[in-house]
C-alpha cells in the first residue's frame, strides 16, 4: 500500500485534480479488501495529461493498454510504484464533475484528498457486475448500514 500512497501523494503534490476511486476507495471506507492498483477519477485535458506526465516521467509510467489512433478516455499506466488507472468516468455515477460532487475529503499523508462517496461507491461497483465488484458493494453496503 506505500506504494500506492506514494502515486497518491505525486498526483496531489502535482495539483492534479482527482478523485480516489476503486479498490483504495473501498479500503479508506473501511472495507477488508485487497487492491495493488489505484484508481482515480479526473479530467484527462491537456493541462492535466502534461502535470502527469512531469509528475511520474521519473516512475517509467507506460500505457499498458495501447491502441494506435484511438482517442483517449481513460489511462492505465503501470509504473515503477504499481499500476495507476485514470479514469474519466466511472460507470454508474458519471463524470469527473458528477463524482467530485460525491466525494469526500480525507486527511492523507497530510494532505487532503477527495475520496468518491460510499453510496457513489456502492452504486459504481453494482454497476460494473462483476463478481468480485458485486462481492465488494456487499461488504460496503454492511459499512453504509454500520454507519448509519
Amino acid at each position: 500500500m506505500s506504494e500506492l500512497n506514494s502515486l497518491l501523494q505525486r498526483l496531489s503534490d502535482a495539483g492534479i485534480e482527482f478523485v480516489v476511486v476503486g479498490g483504495v476507495a473501498a479500503v479508506l471506507h473501511g472495507s477488508s479488501l485487497v487492491t495493488r492498483d489505484l484508481d482515480v477519477c479526473a479530467p484527462l485535458s491537456g493541462t492535466t495529461l502534461e502535470k502527469l506526465r512531469e509528475s511520474l516521467r521519473d516512475l517509467h509510467p507506460v500505457h499498458r493498454i495501447a491502441a494506435p489512433g484511438v482517442s483517449v478516455q481513460n489511462l492505465y499506466l503501470q509504473t515503477d510504484l504499481g499500476a495507476l488507472d485514470l479514469l474519466g468516468s466511472i460507470t454508474g455515477v458519471g463524470d469527473f464533475e458528477q463524482v467530485s460532487a460525491s466525494a469526500v475529503e480525507v486527511r492523507l499523508f497530510g494532505r487532503t484528498v477527495k475520496v468518491i462517496g460510499l453510496d457513489a461507491l456502492i452504486k459504481a461497483k453494482e454497476s460494473l457486475g462483476r463478481q468480485k465488484d458485486l462481492l465488494a458493494a456487499m461488504e460496503l453496503r454492511a459499512i453504509a448500514s454500520r454507519e448509519r
